[in-house]
């Protein structure tokens, strides 16, 4: 049977009361609302708690225990919500490109969300950090596009000859051998947020991918510890004991000095509750 999201409880969760119709502007709401509520994290990994894609236990963590997570998690409850108000909606895999070079090929270990609607393709992704767009994005290359927070655009650029892709997708043109870059706009520059061939992530993949971002050794998220979310003005991110808000323009970071002061920041800015003696074991904290 498929899974069938408590609505209610997600738009309490998301703090949205508009319109359920499936709409460009209700896709918007949502993934303006979601990013501001539900926090990027990875702190289960660090726990070694295990992350669990069955909706129903995403749901319980993300919706009923007011935690967040990452793109496996989010996302996967993202498509369910938006299935279950009628879009047309896929998953999509995906590279993260964040603060790599174009020469380095990143593991397919991320997925959004491609909904078609009114004749258009459009992207929406709640899970890919302090990056998470905070509108939905036309699948339009070359085009600048203003959201709430940073524009964005989508790039192409060939891919190395040995990579192999589906069928051309009908609503969004694209050659042989040819990758999508997803780019934001901030600090001045054109910064890379994930690369993409249209190609979809069925279940069994975000299940292999989700296993390997969460349980590899070399994995990004059992290096270090990482939450963030998107506010009406701006955005908050926790790298490590780097604590960071940015408001318009001006940015303020600060440097935790200890547990109990990490545990704050979490519950004050990003509403993460922990027991007290909670810890966090990973490289980049040794020194905390």
């Amino acid at each position: 049977m498929t899974f069938q999201p408590d609505l209610d409880a997600y738009f309490d969760r998301i703090r949205y009361a508009g319109s359920r119709a499936p709409t460009l502007a209700t896709l918007n709401a949502i993934a303006l609302h979601h990013v501001q509520a539900i926090p990027f994290e990875n702190l289960d990994v660090l726990l070694q708690r295990g992350i669990h894609l069955d909706p129903p236990r995403v749901e319980e963590k993300l919706i009923y225990a007011r935690r967040g997570g990452y793109c496996f998690e989010q996302n996967t409850h993202l498509l369910y919500v938006l299935l279950a108000l009628g879009f047309d909606a896929a998953p999509i895999s995906a590279r993260v490109r964040v603060d790599r070079p174009r020469d380095f090929t990143p593991p397919r270990t991320h997925v959004f969300v491609r909904v078609e609607l009114d004749g258009a393709s459009w992207l929406v992704d709640a899970g890919v950090g302090g990056l998470s767009p905070t509108s939905a994005l036309r699948l339009v290359e070359d085009e600048v596009q203003v959201t709430p927070h940073e524009p964005r655009r989508l790039v192409s650029e060939g891919n190395p000859p040995n990579e192999r892709h589906s069928p051309q997708q009908p609503t969004f043109h694209r050659e042989v051998n040819q990758r999508i870059i997803h780019q934001a706009f901030f600090a001045e520059r054109w910064n890379d947020v994930c690369e993409f061939t249209l190609d979809a992530m069925p279940e069994i993949d975000r299940e292999i991918g989700n296993w390997y971002t969460s349980t590899h050794p070399e994995s990004r998220f059992k290096e270090r510890l990482l939450v963030a979310r998107a506010t009406p003005t701006g955005r908050l991110t926790l790298l490590n004991r780097t604590f960071t808000r940015r408001e318009r323009g001006h940015v303020e970071t600060r440097i935790l000095t200890s547990p109990p002061e990490l545990l704050e920041v979490l519950d004050a800015e990003f509403g993460l509750m922990f027991p007290s003696d909670t810890r966090f074991r990973y490289p980049g904290l040794d020194s905390l």
